[in-house]
């Protein structure tokens, strides 16, 4: 057996420059990294000796590269994703949000933080966490519960198999996410006679589970049987790619499709069966199709609270729910037939034996959810008034072009862009899975790096923007152009909506309520100029449109900010959503919250 010397670090680094996709690309297109003493001289000079073949990248703050690295490949579909490596204690702990994110939203991402030392021979090293019960903890032990796969690499030989193991599971669809090695430093620096065998070029390919033939023989007939189905479209039609499939099947049945926030813009807004955003957040053609349903079919998504209407949406009492999914865990919820399976390939099974099949047409629904969204987006009569979130959402849709790929994560934006934007086939990403404040900025630039030729449009509330928003000096720094458009409605303007409708008074949410000594007066637009983005303020709506076509074409980040109201919303479509409300209180306006609150809680049916 030939063999070659390398570091652990030189190993990792040389083998995953080599681990490729089926469209000759390279798996992990990059490493974001931030050194510390517990990666940069193993892991760094590692990098520095493969940077010809592995990009690295600096950012600013552990946790915002990790959502750029998610953000890639959530806009690449899968197909592709990054690494981050970062120093033991606190630069570890940073990712372990991010995680989060890729976890409930189902995306690779690698993992790569420094650990303490094997050998134990400095311990207690500098930013080690002591167990007093267990020698064998760091605080790397944290990602194991939001990691799909978890390995320590304690000595070079480690890697032989935990790699392989890595990448089994990032390209796995069903079992797809976040997996964690978390490298010990003495070991990244010691030497070990490697196969070279171990390093030759690998094609890792995304596998296409097709369904079981008795599963799809029950799903045929239930298909067949329902008087008014419904199809739920999750993320599982993008990432399968099956958005083509999904819209011909639609076609030639005439079938309905809601979207999730996932799933959004899987369709073209405009397809004539797609019926809109389901849910809390939904439209009202959309949740009206869902209530008189009697056959629920999922495709590829998890059926989250908002989807479901925390699970009180779906009022027909004949209502069943056939779950086509490629994780069986998804598959089995909710007491549903399941359909364990690709998306494109059981709408291709499916389709080949429904041919001919076509229910009836529902006419008026989306026409009268169109005017609603039209009315809520237009532009304000005066300026005198402070725009609402919608009509900002509005002005960037008057600007839009097919290129355009709007994005957000949390607030207000997701509820409103989920609603009430005109979304073209693959122009919309959202992080709703976590729903994780300040990926915003950085999600953008993922995206940009992952689709150069979109044009990506940040959507961000000064809440998120003020939780992380350093990574829009890295984009400019990259050369990553993207714009932003910052909604200043001083503070946590959709959690105040929330805590007002539950019954509470409004408290701690929006800066003005809270116990400051000082007002504030953030200049956002100053902020964002001082790290190098193109930054300006905009007093109304016209001034907006007009900033948002002078961004078009612009080579580093463009930033918007225009103050906006904290009260208005859709008030449009929508649905209930389960939120605990306290059973006894002095206030009177809880009470009656908390008695609508147990008159819903009877609508939900919780299994079939």
């Amino acid at each position: 057996m030939t063999t070659i010397r390398l570091t652990a670090a030189q190993a990792m680094v040389r083998w995953l420059s080599v681990q490729m996709t089926e469209e000759g690309e390279r798996f992990i297109e990059g490493v974001w990294a931030i050194f510390g003493h517990g990666n940069v001289a193993g892991i760094g000079e590692a990098l520095y000796a493969g940077r010809e073949t592995l990009p690295t990248w600096r950012g600013h703050n552990e946790q915002t590269m990790a959502h750029t690295a998610i953000a890639f490949a959530k806009a690449k579909k899968r197909r592709q994703a990054m690494a981050v490596t970062t120093s033991i204690g606190p630069g570890a702990l940073n990712v372990v949000t991010a995680a989060g994110v890729a976890y409930a939203n189902r995306l690779p991402l690698l993992i790569i933080p420094g650990d303490v030392f094997a050998n134990r021979a400095p311990d207690p090293v500098l930013q080690q966490l002591e167990d007093f019960n267990d020698g064998t903890v760091s605080v790397n032990d944290c990602f194991r519960p939001v990691s799909r796969y978890f390995d320590r690499i304690a000595r070079p030989e480690h890697l032989l198999t935990a790699l392989p193991r890595a990448f089994r599971v990032m390209t796995d669809p069903a079992d797809c996410g976040p997996v964690c090695l978390a490298f010990c430093q003495d070991v990244q620096a010691e030497a070990y006679d490697f196969p070279e065998s171990f390093f030759a070029p690998k094609v890792w390919k995304i596998r296409r589970p097709a369904p079981d033939a008795g599963e799809l023989a029950d799903a045929i007939a239930a298909i067949k049987a329902a008087k008014a189905p419904v199809i739920v479209a999750g993320g599982g039609v993008i990432y399968s790619g099956a958005e083509a499939e999904l819209a011909a099947f639609a076609s030639a049945h005439g079938i309905p499709v809601v979207e999730t926030q996932a799933g959004k813009s899987s369709l073209d807004f405009d397809h004539p069966l797609n019926f809109g955003p389901v849910g809390v957040t939904g439209a009202s053609s959309a949740n009206a199709v869902c209530e008189a349903t009697d056959l629920v079919i999922g495709l590829g998504t998890r059926f989250q609270d908002f989807t479901t209407g925390s699970w009180a949406l779906f009022k027909n009492p004949a209502r069943r729910l056939l779950s086509i999914n490629v994780a069986a865990y998804d598959a089995y919820k909710h007491g549903a037939l399941n359909l364990v399976s690709d998306a494109k390939i059981a709408l291709q099974a499916l389709g080949t034996e429904l041919k001919g099949r076509k229910w009836p047409a529902i006419s008026g629904l989306q026409a009268d959810w169109a005017a609603a969204t039209v009315a809520v987006k237009a532009a304000p009569a005066s300026d005198n008034a402070l725009p609402s979130d919608m009509q900002v959402i509005g002005a960037v849709q008057r600007t839009a072009s097919k290129a355009t790929l709007v994005m957000g994560a949390a607030g207000t934006m997701p509820g409103e862009l989920h609603k009430i934007w005109d979304a073209p086939q693959g122009g919309y990403h959202m992080e709703y899975g976590f729903s994780c404040m300040g990926y915003e900025i950085a999600g953008a630039m993922g995206i940009k790096m992952a689709r150069p030729a979109a044009d990506v449009i940040c959507m961000v509330g000064d809440g998120s923007y003020m939780m992380a928003n350093s990574e829009l000096a890295t984009a400019v720094m990259m050369g990553v152009p993207f714009t932003v458009v910052i909604t200043d409605n001083r503070g946590y303007g959709c959690i105040n909506r929330l805590q007002k409708g539950t019954g509470g008074a409004g408290f701690n949410n929006l800066l003005d309520q809270s116990y400051h000594v000082n007002p504030s007066h953030i200049d956002f637009a100053a902020h964002a100029a001082s790290m190098g983005a193109v930054a300006v303020k905009v007093a109304t709506i016209a001034e907006l449109e007009a900033e948002l076509h002078k961004a078009k074409g612009a080579t580093r980040p463009v930033v918007i900010v225009i103050d906006t109201d904290p009260w208005p919303s859709t008030e449009a479509g929508g649905a209930w959503w389960d939120v605990g409300i306290p059973a006894v209180s002095t206030r009177a306006e809880v009470n009656a919250a908390r008695a609508n609150y147990e008159e819903n809680v009877k609508l939900q049916r919780l299994a079939d």
